[in-house]
């Protein structure tokens, strides 16, 4: 039996292994077995009591507060010189906790990007950091990049980075220029120490052209979140000479009318349907439900050139002017897409629900479909309302009729179900042929919208009962519950909004959506679409099945979408190999790579996510950059130590109104309430206020947005005493600040020479 490990080495193995967490993954860690597994299970209550950890189904995962020892990157340098460090690992649904690194002598030279294993200590009423970290090692060294506008100057030039909140220029020497022109976006990489002046020096290693060009917009994002936008040779000519597949040992279903339904500027279709009544006696009022999805596993064979690089960037990424595909477009725009007329392998289920939505059954095949049409969502609908087009009413009655038919029985157990019903507006940004703005539009939400999405949810129901009837491994996608903290917080928002949300009982979907129903056509209605929103935990993918909250579901994959989402290709090539349809499923080494691959793509869809929300930032700043001045009426969405988020109602941009222009008096930040409060005036300012701001700043290369307040709840800001700037916006120079910086930096000094 080998030594039990110490609750520090667990809490390390635990940071650096987010996704192998359970007693049985620390215990195969560690070699632990027989009768040793008693003390490991006591070391793992007592973490669990000392609140270092906490339990999930069978998993521990580090509560919202970070364990003692932890795995960090170094994120930036503070005006002081100070390192700040995230951790590389974080579940919380907060932003991250910011972390001053203690440096000390004789450890290594640390720099940005750098990832460390450090100890923490938790910090009580630091308004900036919440917790302190010392060294234990360096992991590995990073190359830190930037991007930024270049300004050229006698001896090379400098870098003006675009991150938002980033002041701290780049030095770039002569001969690392890589010839960039004055003004050009560049992309550029840390090479050797920092400068005299303390700055860090830079190579130039992508010149990105005009930053002003609209559609520099989302090249911006690519860049700055490293997804990639090119594909290798290899796999290039790989998609090159791949050929129709055949029909060899597939169900032909060509004969069967199914449709594809999707945005009218769809550039692939993966899904099609297809729906009639069920004839048979025994199911009254039932319906037979054929969802085919694209075969991508028959063109992305494990550990291909293809399957490495769709691996590589986890899925699709969606920009207003482009879209950054997960597979080639020989694949993604044409052998997979299920285009109208074309015959197309695909992988499909018949479905088949009864008389109150419920689904009794359900059979996979390895199929070759022919789509019957091609159809967006407008026109669907206005089929429906009894405006066909000449393409639709052919298939109004035989096809579209049947479908609406089976979607309003399968309402009926959705209805039951209850999952989440957050009623949020999702905004559309209209361009022109220029990459420029032209309006901001909110989605409209159609019966063909509702219809599509449920039919997907049932397909990737039906996939997930399938491979766990088959004891077959996959992919989960799992939704955890709210955190208890989490529940409260919105529990107590409710009541400030004369709402109630009960406690004492085991919190379901249905009791949320209580909660949205009572404050429906209120003034509180977008606050509590706000805070609902705010208390779930984020979605992600896990070999081990722990449910999905947000829709009710005891089990949920995704299964529907592999030509964007490697998770589902995954789920594909799961079926595959449960059913014995071809050597192309899931290999051994990818089963034990499950928890691995789960992370991974977990993390590309969050960076794929940010880099979307970035970019939609930036084109709203663009968009109103002309309208600096204006006035606008919105609601508080966010509340920081720093200041807080307004979301202006005419476009749905989120803007940042700083505390430090509210007046010079301190505000008091309550993270459990979510509010501000003046010391001096006794303004609050919390979650769902209507607020009145005027346009201060718009900055499209940040996709910043700062506003002034004006008015909360209708009235005009209460006068306290002077505000810090001056009329004109220069700010006043506060008393002893000179010599306060004076005496940190002489602190800073004699700290170093101990």
């Amino acid at each position: 039996m080998k030594r039990i490990p110490t609750k520090e080495e667990i809490l390390q193995w635990i940071s650096e292994n987010p996704t192998q967490t359970s007693k049985r993954d620390i215990a195969r860690a560690f070699g632990i077995k027989g009768a040793a597994r008693i003390d490991l299970k006591r070391i793992l209550k007592e973490l669990e009591a000392s609140g270092h950890l906490e339990k999930r189904r069978k998993s521990l995962h580090a509560p919202e507060t970070l364990p003692p020892v932890s795995v960090l990157i170094v994120a930036s340098t503070t005006q002081d010189g100070d390192l700040v460090a995230k951790p590389v690992d974080w579940h919380g649904e907060d932003p991250h906790p910011r972390i001053r690194l203690v440096e000390r002598d004789g450890q290594p030279a640390l720099g940005e990007g750098d990832r460390i294993l450090a100890r923490l200590t938790r910090l009580k009423g630091d308004s900036e950091f919440q917790y302190e970290a010392r060294l234990i090692r360096r992991i590995d060294r990073t190359k830190r990049k930037v991007l930024g506008i270049f300004r050229k100057f006698s001896e090379g030039g400098r870098i003006l980075p675009i991150e938002k909140g980033s002041d701290r220029e780049w030095v770039v020497p002569t001969r690392e220029t890589g010839d960039a022109r004055d003004g050009e976006l560049v992309e550029a990489e840390q090479i050797g120490p920092r400068s005299r002046m303390g700055l860090p020096v830079a190579r130039i290693v992508a010149r990105l052209g005009d930053p002003t060009a609209p559609k520099a917009i989302s090249l911006i994002a690519i860049h700055e979140h490293g997804i990639p936008d090119e594909f290798p040779a290899d796999v290039l000519k790989e998609a090159a000479h791949a050929k129709p597949a055949p029909l060899n040992g597939r169900e032909d279903l060509r004969a069967l009318p199914l449709i594809t339904i999707d945005p009218s500027d769809a550039r692939d279709h993966d899904d099609a349907c297809y729906a009639e009544p069920d004839t048979d006696p025994k199911n009254p009022g039932g319906h037979i439900i054929w969802v085919a999805i694209a075969d991508v596993a028959y063109y992305v064979r494990p550990d291909s050139a293809i399957d490495r690089e769709a691996y590589r960037r986890g899925n699709s990424t969606y920009f207003p002017d482009r879209v950054v595909p997960m597979l080639p477009e020989r694949l993604s725009a044409d052998l997979c897409s299920l285009h109208e007329g074309a015959e197309r392998p695909c992988i499909s289920v018949r479905m088949v629900i009864d008389a109150a939505g419920n689904l009794t059954s359900h059979q996979f095949f390895r199929a070759m479909m022919k789509s019957r049409a091609s159809l967006h969502y407008q026109e669907v609908q206005n089929a429906i309302d009894g405006q066909p087009n000449s393409k639709t009413s052919a298939l109004l009655e035989p096809v579209l009729q049947p479908l609406y038919a089976a979607w309003h029985t399968a309402l009926k157990a959705r209805s039951r179900r209850q999952p989440l019903d957050l009623d949020l507006p999702e905004r559309k940004i209209v361009l022109d042929k220029d990459g420029k703005v032209v309006s901001i539009e909110f989605r409209e939400r159609l019966d063909a919208h509702r219809l599509i999405e449920e039919f997907m949810i049932l397909a990737n129901v039906a996939a997930a009962e399938d491979l766990k009837k088959h004891h077959s491994p996959l992919l989960y996608r799992v939704h955890e519950e709210p955190s208890p903290e989490k529940l409260e917080a919105l529990r107590e928002i409710a009541q400030e909004s004369g709402l109630n949300l009960a406690k004492g009982q085991v919190l379901h979907t249905r009791h949320l959506n209580r909660l949205l129903s009572q404050a429906e056509g209120t003034e509180n209605d977008e606050l509590i679409n706000i805070a609902t929103l705010r208390s779930m935990t984020q979605a992600y993918y896990h070999p081990e099945n722990f449910g999905h909250f947000g829709l009710a579901l005891k089990s949920y994959a995704h299964f529907t979408s592999p030509i964007r989402r490697y998770a589902d290709l995954i789920v594909h090539r799961a079926l595959i190999q449960a059913h014995h349809w071809g050597k192309d499923g899931l290999t051994p080494g990818m089963i034990e790579r499950l928890p691995e691959i789960a992370q991974h793509i977990s993390e590309t869809e969050r960076r794929s996510m940010a880099a979307e929300r970035d970019t939609t930032d930036r084109y709203m700043a663009a968009y109103l950059s002309d309208r600096i001045g204006s006035e606008f009426k919105g609601r508080i969405a966010g509340v920081a130590r720093f200041g807080i988020f307004v979301k202006l109602d005419e476009t749905g941009a989120d803007g940042l109104v700083p505390v430090r222009s509210l007046g010079h008096e301190y505000f008091r930040y309550d993270p459990d309430e979510q509010s501000l409060t003046g010391e001096e005036t006794g303004l609050k300012l919390t979650l769902g206020q209507r607020v009145t701001v005027r346009l201060a700043e718009a900055v499209p290369l940040t996709g910043g947005l700062v506003l002034d307040l004006l008015e909360v709840e209708g009235k005009p800001l209460p006068k306290g005493r002077k505000s810090k700037y001056r009329k004109g916006g220069s700010r006043e120079r506060k008393p002893g600040r000179t010599r306060a910086k004076k005496a940190a930096a002489k602190k800073k000094v004699a700290r170093k020479r101990k």
